[in-house]
């Protein structure tokens, strides 16, 4: 139930955010993907959940006119699932060589100038050193959100 009210709550944020352009988000082979999976969620629900986090976090980054286009190449979670039968959703977060990572490239299109191109390794290596202060504790990919959110500033500041 809470992971049900957090995927609403996302998208509630998700279209609260006024966009002026347009922001597409593709995964390319996905089934490749890292890790993008574990018990409680599946590989296309954690997608679904991070094609949100990246549109919310670009938007306030797309001018009236624009289209940023992201290809996802690849996706490695936060730490590393773990069966256990009492929970469903168990991923073990040590802090070690666990780090969230999202490979991407970009291309952010504007009328009547040349487009803007990129390729990125996001990650966050210290996600677990920068405590969770802010982060609700039962959001699915808290750690995640907040490498894309810090990216998104860093490389697209207004």
């Amino acid at each position: 139930m809470k992971q049900l009210f957090a995927v609403f709550a996302l998208a509630a944020v998700a279209a609260s955010v006024q966009a002026a352009g347009t922001v597409q988000v593709q995964f390319v082979q996905p089934e490749k993907f890292a890790d993008v999976r574990d018990q409680a969620f599946s590989r296309e629900r954690h997608l679904d959940l991070l094609k949100q986090l990246l549109e919310r976090a670009a938007a306030p980054y797309v001018a009236d006119g624009q289209t940023l286009k992201i290809d996802v190449l690849d996706v490695d979670l936060a730490g590393e699932p773990k069966r256990d039968a009492r929970i469903n959703d168990l991923r073990v977060l040590r802090c070690k060589a666990d780090w969230p990572r999202i490979d991407l490239r970009y291309t952010l299109e504007s009328p009547g100038q040349p487009a803007r191109s990129g390729q990125a390794s996001v990650k966050d290596m210290a996600y677990l050193q920068r405590g969770v202060g802010g982060l609700p504790v039962d959001e699915p990919l808290r750690y995640e959100r907040r490498m894309i959110d810090e990216w998104f500033k860093a490389e697209f500041k207004k």
